[in-house]
């Protein structure tokens, strides 16, 4: 795996190399990912049409985060069990569902925060 020789920087951007490639896998073969990474997009779109604040911002990249990071810990989570049991089993499908629900307690929240941050602007545009 690491060899002792390789440096400490050698080592971290071996890291950084596979992260990249994790994500390269993620938007180009998974449709959750694919989904969730426009959504986030239009929502960037958004905060620049709305002018949303520096705080806002934050807040909203961190939700967008949040929902990927979810996503793809969703899909890692049933690539290994589908790799451990490719057939139905039980325990296996509870454990997926599981996986989902954190995906989707993810973008609920999102949602939510979305509608905090974008109802008042939406408001304010039509009064």
């Amino acid at each position: 795996m690491n060899k002792a020789k390789d440096g400490f920087i050698k080592r971290r951007l071996k890291g950084v190399k596979y992260s990249l490639k994790g994500i390269l896998i993620l938007i180009t073969t998974e449709d959750s990912i694919k989904a969730q990474f426009l959504i986030g997009l239009f929502v960037i779109i958004l905060g620049f049409v709305f002018n949303i604040s520096s705080t806002e911002w934050m807040v909203q990249l961190t939700i967008i985060g949040l929902v990927l990071v979810a996503e793809a810990l969703n899909t890692a989570v049933e690539k290994v069990a589908d790799f451990i049991h490719p057939e139905f089993h039980n325990k296996i499908g509870i454990i997926k569902d599981v996986a989902a629900g954190a995906a989707g307690l993810a973008a609920i929240i999102s949602i939510i925060i979305g509608c905090i941050i974008y109802i008042p602007k939406i408001i304010d545009l039509f009064s």
